[in-house]
């Protein structure tokens, strides 16, 4: 089942002097239970991407649709209903509470929600990211990894259709990011969902069922092919990307 479809989505931002082309044209899809990296330099592209998709902007031109859903005939609080209740996000930072337990903050989007927290999904997402003995304690006793992993199961913990991870690994040692890298994918597998983590780490893209490599905006490669389209090129100097 095609869980995502994203057609020809250009985002750009226009100053008096210039005008920057974050995406120029992208289209891809992601089936379901599917692990796919997003990998670039910095100013490729890929964290505007990851917003796109998400429902977090919207696209100049272009559309996405989840589930069939299209984003873009979607005002701004029916977009904001719908990304709560079909896409988790994990961010670099972890954006942890530092006031409430790893428990409360895990459970935190259910409470806010309204929603009935399911105490059996809950024991099983923390058995499998190993916080069994975590819960009770704060976020700043935890190490990185830990941190990161609470950030994890609070995004799993709505059951999402798809997750979008933005540099999950960015603050954490090789050993720790490959341990996570390999976390999200099991969590794809098991709770058959659709898994997009951004990520400039080779190796952890590796670990990824399909690589899509973004220059200037544009997918450059995916699995290792260049794309015939745009041969890899950009349309000049003005498709550097502004961070979001």
């Amino acid at each position: 089942m095609e869980m995502i479809n994203a057609v020809n989505l250009k985002k750009y931002y226009v100053t008096d002097t210039y005008e920057v082309h974050a995406l120029d044209g992208v289209s891809l899809s992601a089936e379901d239970g599917e692990f796919l990296a997003i990998i670039g330099t910095s100013g490729s592209g890929k964290t505007t991407l990851l917003n796109l998709l998400g429902g977090l902007d919207v696209p100049t031109s272009g559309g996405v649709w989840i589930r069939g859903n299209s984003l873009k005939d979607m005002d701004k609080e029916e977009r904001t209903i719908f990304r709560r209740r079909n896409i988790g996000f994990v961010f670099q930072q972890y954006n942890l509470v530092p006031v409430l337990s790893v428990y409360e903050n895990i459970v935190l989007p259910l409470r806010l929600d309204g929603a009935e927290i399911d105490g059996e999904f809950l024991e099983e997402i923390v058995s499998l990211l190993g916080l069994d003995d975590k819960l009770e304690r704060l976020p700043e006793t935890l190490s990185g990894g830990q941190q990161q992993r609470a950030a994890i199961a609070r995004a799993l913990l709505v059951k999402p259709a798809i997750l979008l991870c933005d540099e999950p690994t960015g603050n954490l040692d090789s050993a720790t990011s490959m341990e996570v890298t390999g976390l999200l994918k099991s969590c794809a597998q098991r709770f058959h969902q659709t898994v997009l983590v951004v990520t400039h780490q080779e190796e952890v893209a590796q670990l990824a069922d399909r690589i899509i490599r973004l220059e200037d905006g544009r997918i450059h490669r995916q699995d290792g092919q260049i794309c015939e389209e745009d041969g890899g090129q950009s349309d000049g100097g003005s498709g550097k990307e502004q961070e979001l």
